[in-house]
């Protein structure tokens, strides 16, 4: 019993009306279970702290390392993160850890490619040249299908939408 008692305490904080059963017996848990801290973080009241990071536009992940936190960026990917990185001669930490200056000159970095709304617009404007111009890849945007060579029969579900029956011929008797 009292092994059961203070496997529960340990896990969570419960309330003492809630009464824990085991084999008929009942018994109540304490209303509050203190776990002590290895070291104490002292925060100033109306301290600032900073939650999330702004490059280029997009807030990127704190606890993430640099390197995989870029790619929250469109536009920026594996390769090209890995090239700012190495442009920057920045090491690969965490996000937070960076200093001020770090951030500006990976600021000032990442504005220098096509990312986000100028790339999206880009490839919008692209598409539509293709559209008007009516070529084969435009029309199948166009038309809602795959125009990089991909089979049609059985697959591209995702661009040609649910399915439609229709109705078959009748047997010739």
């Amino acid at each position: 019993m009292a092994g059961l008692s203070s496997m529960a305490s340990s896990l969570l904080p419960l309330s003492s009306s809630l009464p824990v059963a085991s084999r008929g017996t009942s018994f109540s848990l304490p209303t509050f279970i203190a776990f002590p801290t290895s070291s104490p973080v002292f925060k100033p009241p109306g301290s600032l702290t900073i939650r999330c990071v702004r490059v280029g536009g997009v807030e990127i992940p704190n606890n993430k390392r640099v390197e995989f936190s870029l790619r929250y960026i469109h536009g920026i990917g594996r390769v090209r993160a890995r090239q700012i990185l190495c442009d920057l001669s920045l090491d690969n930490k965490i996000t937070k850890d960076l200093s001020d200056e770090e951030l500006i000159s990976l600021r000032d970095e990442v504005s220098k490619y096509m990312i986000e709304g100028d790339l999206k617009r880009f490839n919008r404007l692209a598409i539509e040249r293709l559209k008007e111009i009516r070529c084969y890849r435009g029309i199948r945007h166009d038309m809602g299908l795959p125009c990089r060579g991909q089979r049609t029969k059985n697959n591209c579900r995702t661009l040609k939408g649910k399915r439609v029956t229709v109705a078959g011929k009748k047997k010739a008797k």
